[in-house]
This record gives C-alpha cells, structure tokens and sequence, in this order.
C-alpha cells in the first residue's frame, strides 16, 4: 500500500464528530508570523483525523500504533511535492480511537495517545501510561516561506540526528542551532548530508517530510523551520533511540546490506589523460592492484576514472583484470547514468554519485542514487552499491554518503570523529571520508587516519588530486607497515563488520555509534567528554589520536569493564584515561568485557576464505554473553530470499575471578551457496589465568607449552602469561557447522584473572627525543596489584641496533606499590630521524600465578646537530609539509613530483642552494641546541611573473621568532637574519596571506644554519 494521502487515511468511512463549542476561529499574528488558531471543525476517517482552524487545515493519520503523521495546509489544501519518493509503502493503518475532552481531543492508538488542545491548536504527545513525550507551547506557524514547530524542551532532553554534520553530532546537539539542508561546505560546521530527522532523549523522533531546507533550533524551547507554507511531519515513540532510529528508517527505508567487498578499502583515481600524473590508460589500474596485492594489503574495488573529464577506454579488460586480482571495478558517473547497463555488463559494480546529474535540490541527488543502485542490480547479479555526497533522507537504501572533498591534516582527523557516529542517529549506516583527504596530508596524517577509519564499515582512498599518490604504500616504512596492520585488522574484523551490517539492515541502526546510543543513562557520554571517540559496534571503543602526538588524554570509558586491545590493561569505567601511550603505530582501541568477536584471521581479501578456513572467535569472558553471527555468499542478492545462516556463540563466565568458562557454539541455522559445512574453530579466550584444562564437549583437548608446538597442532591450547596480560589459545579440528559443540575452560577465570585486580601495571618515562649515537636515561615503574607481588623483574627493550642496560630485580612488594627501576639507551650513531618504540616489561608473581604487564611508549629519535655553517637545504628535515608537491631542496617548487622544479631565482638574481617552497609550508629541522642564528634571503620566485602572497617564519621550540610581512611576486626580496641560540626544533614557515594560493612560491635562498 502506497503512504499517499488517500491510501493512509481513507480507512473506515468518515465519521463527523459532534461539533465543538464555539470559539475564537481567528490566526494569530505575530509581526510577519502566522499562529494556527482555534479548532472550528473536526472529522475523521479510520486512523485519518482533519482538524479546521479557520482558513487552515491540519491533519493527522496514524502509520503503526507508534508512528503518526501531522500535516497542516495554511490555506486548507494539503499538498506534497515529496510524494513517494521518500516515504515508502506501509502497513495497515493500526486501530485508532478518539475522544473529546472538553478542552482537546485524544487521539489513541495502544501505545500513545496524541491530544490536540481546541484553542489554540496546539498538539501533545503522550504515552498511553500518561508519560509526555513532546508538547507545543504554541501553535504551528507560518511566514508565507517557512512553518515551524514550537516544542518545550525537557530539563535534561538531548537530541541528535540532522544527518551527517561535519565535526558534530555524536554529541548531543541541545543549545545548538543547525543547518539542514545543502550547503556544498564540506569542511567542519558542512552538513553535506543532511536529514531532516532528529530525536529526542524523551523518547521521540521527528521526519520532516520535505525537500526544503531547514534550521532547527535546540533551545529552549525548541524550534524546527522549514523553507516552506506548509508542515508535514512524521512521529516516531520509542522504548530507546535505537527503536526511534527503527522506525524512522521502517518509513524511509531500511540502510542496504553492501557487499562484502564494499566493507573493504576502496581506491579511486584517473587512469585517462591524468593532467597530474601524465600520461596514463585505464589498464594501468591494473599495475596499482598489483602494488597492493606486491604490498600485502587488501584491497576490495577500484574507481578508475575518479576525475573531472577523465573517460575510460578498454573496461571489460579492466574488470577483468581486477576480478582476477579479487578486486571490483568502479566507475564515477561524471557523465550521468546513460550508460549505466553497458558498463556494468562490462564489470562495474560500485557507482561514484556526485557528478553530472546532481541539479537543484535533493531529489535529483536521491533520484541518482536510487537509480544507480537498481542500475547495478537490474544488469548483474551483485548488489547495488553507490557513494554520493549531499544526499538526504531515503539515501540510506541505496548509498554510502561521504563527507566530500577535503584536506588531510591533523584538524581534518580531529573534527570527522564525531562526524561519522553522529549520522547514524538519523539511519545513516555507512558514512565516511578519503584517508587523509583528497588533498594535502603527510605520512604521519594518512597513517592516523588510516588506522581509525580501519573501524569504519566502509572508506577509501583518493589518487590523482593530491601532490603524491595516496595508496597506503606510497610513504614507505613504518608508514607502510603499519597501514598493512590496520587494513588487515580490518579484513579480518570483516565478520564482526558485517554481522553489524546485516543488523544495520534489519533494525535501521549503523555498526558506528556514539556512546549516547549506548549509553544514554550517562551524561557525559552526551557531551564533550565523548566527542572524539565512537563505538564500533557494542564492543569496541576507538579514540583516534588527532594531533602529532604519542600520547592521548581524556579518553572516556563509560561503565563496565574495559581492556585495552593491545596489552590487556583492564580500565574500570566510568573513568578518564590520561597519558595514554600511543605511538604511531598504537590506535587506542579498548574491547568491552563479555565481548565475543568473530574474525577471518591471515586474509587479504574475503576471497582468500576456502572450505576448510578456520573461524576465530576473540573471547572476553565476563558473565552471560552471546553473539550471533551473520553469514551469507556477500556478493549476489539471494539473501533477500532467505539464503543466509546464523550462528550463535554463548559464553558464560564468572562476573569476576576465579571460575569455569564455557563456550557454547550453536548449530548454524540456514543455508547459503558457498557455506562451509564444517570448519575448524579458533578461540583467543582472554582470562589472565592458566585453566586446569580446557575440554572440547566431554574430552580434554591437548595442552602444549610451547607456540611452535601449538601452532603445527590440529587441535588443543596452550596458555601464554606474555601475551596481553594472559591469553588461552585454542583451536579445533573441523566441525560441522550443523551441530553445536561446547568449549570447557576448567579452573579458569573471568577476563582479569582469578583474583581480581592482582594484576601490576607499568609504565614508562622516556626522554621526549633522543639523539643519534646520545644515551639518555628511561625509568620503568612497576605498581602491583592488590595482592602485592612476591617478586618482579623489570626489562627494557628498544629497536634493534639500540643498546639497553640488563634487566633488574626487585623485591617484594605492597600491595600497590611501586618499584622503579632506571635503564640506559642508546639509538646507534646512524639513527635516522623518526619514532622508536620502547617496551617496558615487568615479570612477577602475584597471588599464586606468574604474570606479564608490559607497556609501550614512543620516543623521537634526531639526527647529529648541525655543525659548522650548514646549509639548510642538505640537512635532514624532520617533518616536510606544503601547498602543492614536495618542497625542493636547491630549486625551486614544482610540480608533484621531487627535483622537478628550477633554479631559484629572486629580483633576476639564481641561488644554487636553498629551498622552494609552496604556500602553505612548514619545514622542520633538528638544530639540538648547537646553532647560533638563521640567514636566507626570501621571496617569491621570479617564475610566478609578479602575483602570489606570503608570509615567511621562523618558529623554534614553538615559539615564533620572526615573520616577515606579506610579501608579494613584486616584492624585494627580505634579508633574514634570526637568533637561534639554545633552540632544539626550528621550523621554517610559509603562510599564504591573499586566499588564493596560486602562485605562492616561497623561497628561502641561501638558507644557512650558523652552528657550533
């Protein structure tokens, strides 16, 4: 049934109520606003109401026994230019029944009952226990432009949703004014996607059911404008927000279960007559797929003709090469959806949305979306997958929305973490951004991003726009090896991922979720306290590094028990984690106890998984916990058609300490092509302590003592106190996926250990930076647990090629005492600039057991100061960042590639040494100390013909020691002379100060570093 006007609301045959007492029928003005006035006449139809207010009308319909419609038509005629592009077919109206109570009517389903007070109109919303949801404090208005909606707003009300706002919304938006609508800003306050739709903590949601733009007011009280003479808005009572969220996409749509390749990184780029890269065909697309597959790292699909103008040529060959190196073909829609069945009959099976066909409003976005979803499906057998920027309500169905084109930085981290959460409180399930973003970013930037947005279902990576190509191997080491990490964290989570996809699909709400969706008894989980951290799922907690740091502070854990991913730490929420050591490689990422995760372990591609592939299970143990994964072929559409399987896994532990652990693994339920009917298990269960023995139904499972004898097994465990605070590795010979089995771990323990809290913790202070061939001094602390330690041994381990002092011995200890012990390193005298990572270890013996806690932490490592007078451009730089290309090192800036540009040259005069850069720059360099003072001389280079804008720097230790003023292509050049006695870190700075940046080319001839 068609949710058109006629179709929900003619029901029963109209019954006219008795008429109410005579009253005032006038509007009421308010300068240039109109206030509904009194009700003049009322009737009804099945679950469709009409109230009449003078020349107005209002009329509501109710959808399910939770879900209502109130349209008012200023002039008495309803209208809806949305139709059916939004709203889909529902349901029987449900039962209604109505009353009047002298002052209003009760409209009253079994689950709420709506009042309309008769003078003014004025609606309230209340649950059928007399709870009040909403209420207007005065009636709906209009200008002539716009309606709005005037609510009181409850002492402690939260509200979220609005869609996808960049830089908010995971964060309760109550106090804040919001834009819905396009806008085409795609930095931070942008809203390129948006929703009409937010929710109330009261336990309410709202839809405007419009194309028009919006401004919605979460004061006091709250105000929600549309650009339009009429209203029409849905409402939505729910038990939670995850129910309102239900609901709102029951209406709207449900988010599309992506394939599974869609949940893995994508690349994008030109392959055509690039203007940035030369010359190049599209089947040089082929030669990147294999760079991924030469690096090891996955790799799901490719768009390869990501660029304005750029076409394609030879496209089956293409898709077929990339099929044949597990990978899909993707196409961008630069020139609309004509040629939409040809291509995917040639291979394309991901669509890039936000060219060409995007017109005046949203319905030509939401059009496009739709129909290239059903353009994919209508001419292949795979699902339809889409990605499109400045989308709006119903997009969920049928597209990942992205946040646009942007800059990578580190303030580009910091305000997309709450981006992404926040949009699934208006049904958005799959929203994202480019790694590092399309333009500018550094090694250090991609890789911080990288690995958090690992912990999204779906991202990737742009080419082609950049100065440097963006793949993840493009930097070289570590940067490529821990990318390779996360993007196999990544793959191997696809389980995980994907069981909250197909959730995602059935209930409306998206795998990322700020805690407030969670959580949403804590108040600080709705504020600040949380805005840079989400949830993946239930269970994971991500709290990405934002800034060029190892350490993270202000983490915030909400209740339960939390452990750290990475060392097993155990945080007791709700509580603030300072200092947390997290070197370049180290994403804080915190798994919630009683978790149980599903995980493809060793794969690159979804495509690596055979008949006999183990399914792992990363177990948590903590009282009564299940997890249900979702199984089905990820590619074809014969889910749809009940061609999918389930299985459970229950585990019940102790709520704390000593005690056995079971693992009850269901029979998998349903059937699917490609299912594996049998499979070995894997099972990481961590307990902190050694079991008795570990029991596979009713026989015990082999124990070894060793990793090398476990690892050649076929089946048993083996315990290591090393690893994260103390792991039971298991595993299985196949299974038949059709029958349960039971995992016994006798004489274990809850996640923690069989005496809570005897776990010691470590850590460490190292100096901030070292030297090449320089000893500094790092301390280990070690405080016990509560049960003290009988004895302890304190280690120090660095990168190979450093020299440590040994190991040291402690005594006895307290409970919580601490022990500290000092070592000296040494990086080798060839140490290149860059991160190590140390590694602080304690060993000890506390209540009964051996234990391991370990800590790590980051220290920079410089190169030898400068000695002598040393020209700046043949001295190592720390860090290098600039406007367009790299920075030259003798020439001047050019274009993307290193040592293309040409002589320096200012005023006619060449300089054979200094740099070229481009605005904007920073340049850093290690100085340790040694150098006395800067000379250069700076200006724009002669080649840029007299235009540009920029100001030069110098800033040491981070304080600023000298600007120049704007200097233009037309300026003198500007002698620089800077004191820099004692200074450790110099950067040199070029800022753009005329907006454009075309043509900044700053350049710092004759850079000399005067040194001891």
């Amino acid at each position: 049934m068609v949710l058109a006007a006629a179709a929900v609301f003619a029901v029963l045959a109209a019954t006219v109520a008795p008429s109410p007492p005579a009253r005032a029928a006038t509007a009421t003005t308010e300068g240039t606003e109109t206030v509904i006035g009194a009700v003049t006449g009322f009737s009804h139809s099945g679950a469709s109401f009409t109230f009449t207010a003078g020349t107005a009308k209002a009329r509501v319909g109710f959808v399910s026994a939770d879900t209502f419609r109130i349209e008012v038509a200023p002039d008495g005629t309803f209208t809806d230019p949305v139709g059916d592009d939004i709203v889909l077919p529902q349901g029987k109206p449900p039962a209604t029944r109505w009353a009047d109570r002298g002052d209003r009517y009760e409209l009253s389903t079994d689950k709420v009952t709506l009042r309309v007070y008769k003078a003014p109109l004025r609606f309230a919303l209340y649950r059928v226990d007399g709870t009040r949801l909403w209420e207007e404090t005065r009636g709906i208005s209009w200008n002539g432009t716009s309606t709005t909606q005037t609510l009181a707003r409850g002492a402690d009300e939260q509200f979220y949703g609005t869609g996808e706002q960049n830089g908010s919304g995971n964060t309760s938006h109550r106090g804040k004014t919001l834009k819905v609508g396009v806008d085409y800003d795609w930095d931070e306050g942008g809203h390129p996607n948006s929703v009409p739709f937010y929710l109330s903590s009261a336990g309410y949601g709202v839809y405007r059911n419009t194309y028009a733009p919006g401004t919605y007011a979460f004061t006091d009280p709250v105000t929600t404008t549309e650009q339009e003479n009429r209203f029409d808005a849905y409402y939505f009572a729910g038990d939670s927000a995850k129910d309102v969220i239900g609901q709102y996409t029951e209406l709207t749509g449900r988010p599309m279960l992506p394939p599974i390749y869609g949940l893995e990184i994508g690349d994008s780029d030109c392959y055509l007559h690039n203007a940035n890269r030369g010359e190049r065909h599209t089947l040089d697309a082929l030669k990147v797929a294999d760079d991924y597959v030469e690096n090891d790292m996955p790799l799901g699909w490719m768009l390869v003709n990501d660029g304005y103008g750029c076409g394609y040529e030879n496209l089956a060959e293409t898709a077929e090469g990339l099929v044949d190196r597990k990978m899909q073909m993707g196409l961008w829609t630069e020139d609309g959806l004509d040629k939409l069945a040809d291509q995917v009959k040639a291979g394309q099976r991901v669509a890039k949305l936000d060219v060409a066909w995007v017109g005046d409003g949203y319905k030509f976005a939401l059009d496009g979306c739709k129909a290239a979803y059903q353009g994919i499906e209508d001419n292949s057998d795979a699902r339809g997958f889409t990605w499109a920027p400045e989308s709006w309500s119903g997009a969920q169905r049928c597209g990942v929305q992205w946040s646009g084109d942007q800059s990578g930085s580190w303030d580009y981290i910091r305000w997309q973490i709450p981006t992404y959460a926040g949009a699934t409180m208006s049904g958005l399930a799959y929203t994202t951004g480019d790694v590092d973003g399309i333009f500018g970013g550094s090694a250090k930037t991609y890789t911080r991003d990288l690995q958090w947005k690992a912990f999204l279902p779906t991202v990737m990576t742009m080419d082609g726009w950049a100065a440097k190509d963006k793949q993840p191997y493009q930097y070289g080491e570590p940067y490529t090896s821990i990318n390779r990490k996360y993007l196999k964290l990544k793959e191997s989570l696809l389980p995980y991922m994907y069981t909250y996809a197909a959730q995602a699909h059935r209930t409306g709400v998206g795998p990322v979720r700020p805690l407030a969706l969670e959580y949403p008894d804590d108040a600080k989980a709705a504020g600040d306290a949380a805005k840079y951290e989400f949830l993946t799922g239930e269970d994971f907690l991500v709290a990405p590094v934002y800034s060029d740091t190892a350490v993270r502070d202000g983490i915030y854990l909400p209740k339960g028990d939390w452990i750290d991913y990475w060392s097993g730490r155990i945080y007791h929420g709700p509580t603030t984690v300072d200092g947390y050591q997290a070197p370049l490689d180290t994403l804080p990422l915190f798994v919630k106890a009683g978790a149980s995760v599903p995980m493809w372990p060793g794969v690159r591609s979804y495509q690596d998984r055979t008949a006999n592939s183990p399914l792992a299970w990363d177990v948590y143990p903590q009282g009564s916990t299940s997890f249900t994964l979702y199984e089905d072929d990820g590619v074809t559409r014969q889910h749809r058609d009940g061609a999918y399987a389930e299985q459970q896994v229950a585990v019940t532990a102790p709520d704390h300490g000593a005690g056995a652990v079971r693992i009850a693994v269901g029979a998998e339920n349903g059937d699917f092509v490609g299912q594996q009917k049998s499979r070995p298990y894997r099972f990481t269960v961590h307990t902190g302590s050694s079991p008795r023995q570990v029991r596979l139904d009713s026989g015990a499972l082999p124990r070894f003592t060793s990793r090398a004898a476990f690892d050649v097994a076929a089946e048993g465990w083996w315990y290591d106190a090393s690893d994260r605070a103390g792991v039971v590795q298991v595993k299985t010979r196949a299974v038949s996926t059709a029958r349960a089995f039971r995992i016994d771990l006798d004489a274990a323990s809850a996640v923690g250990g069989k005496v809570p809290g005897a776990t010691g913790t470590v850590a460490l202070t190292p100096p901030q930076e070292l030297g090449a061939g320089v000893s500094g001094k790092v301390t280990v602390d070690f405080t016990a647990g509560r049960t003290g330690a009988d004895t302890a041994e304190l280690s120090l381990a660095a990168p190979e090629g450093w020299t440590v002092s040994p190991a040291r011995s402690v005594g006895g200890l307290e409970p919580g005492q601490r022990a500290s012990a000092e070592f000296t390193v040494t990086p080798p005298a060839d140490a290149q600039p860059g991160e190590a990572v140390l590694t602080g270890t304690a060993r000890y013996r506390a209540a009964g057991e051996d234990l391991v806690a370990a800590q790590r932490a980051a220290l920079r490592t410089m190169p030898a100061p400068p000695e002598g007078e040393t020209w700046a451009s043949d001295l190592p730089w720390l860090n290098a960042t600039n406007g367009w290309g790299p920075p030259e090192r003798d020439r001047s800036n050019g274009e993307s590639a290193a040592g293309d540009g040409h002589p320096l040259t200012l005023n006619g005069t060449a300089y054979t040494k200094g740099i070229g850069a481009h605005a904007n720059s920073d340049i850093e360099f290690w100085l340790g100390g040694q150098c006395s003072s800067l000379t250069a001389t700076v200006g724009i280079d002669d080649e840029i013909n007299g235009y540009g804008g920029v100001s030069f720097s110098v800033v040491a230790d981070g304080r600023t020691l000298w600007s120049s003023p704007t200097v233009s292509g037309k300026s003198d050049p500007v002698p620089v002379n800077v004191p820099l006695t004692g200074a450790r870190h110099v950067h040199l700075v070029v800022t753009d100060t005329d907006g454009t940046k075309s043509g900044d080319h700053g350049d710092w001839a004759d850079a000399k570093f005067h040194c001891a």
